[in-house]
């Protein structure tokens, strides 16, 4: 019998979101093994956008530092749309300064984590979120 954690990700859709594609398939390996969670990729916000209106996600993870659209943009935006507002995000980036982190916060992350990132820490992370997205 599966557990709650295992549970949580039942029929979850995770984005990712990187105009590094080592980075992309690092994070795509660090989360292949969580139960029932598709997850998709995007190189940059653009693209991100174009897929999260196509079909939208339940978390994103999401880098900062992008061409054509930062990351903190597309939360801006994600956060600011009745439509999208209640997608998680969790910024993923080399920025670690209080600035940044703040920043986030105010354009509406869930979460924040620093690379490199701790393989552990991110999957506990996605499991204790979709857990969330479930029991609420």
């Amino acid at each position: 019998m599966a557990t709650d954690a295992e549970r949580s990700g039942d029929g979850a859709r995770v984005l990712i979101v990187d105009d590094n594609r080592q980075n992309l398939e690092l994070l795509e390996v660090y989360l292949e093994d969580l139960t029932g969670v598709t997850i998709t990729t995007a190189a940059d916000g653009i693209e991100a956008m174009a897929k999260i209106e196509d079909e939208p996600p339940n978390l994103v993870l999401l880098d900062i530092m992008m061409p054509r659209m930062s990351g903190f943009e597309v939360c801006k935006q994600l956060k600011s749309s009745p439509k999208t507002r209640d997608i998680l995000i969790v910024m993923v980036t080399a920025l670690n300064e209080t600035g940044d982190i703040e920043r986030a916060t105010e354009c509406g992350a869930d979460d924040y984590l620093s690379k490199p990132i701790d393989r552990k820490a991110l999957v506990n992370l996605v499991k204790t979120l979709l857990a969330g997205r479930k029991a609420g």
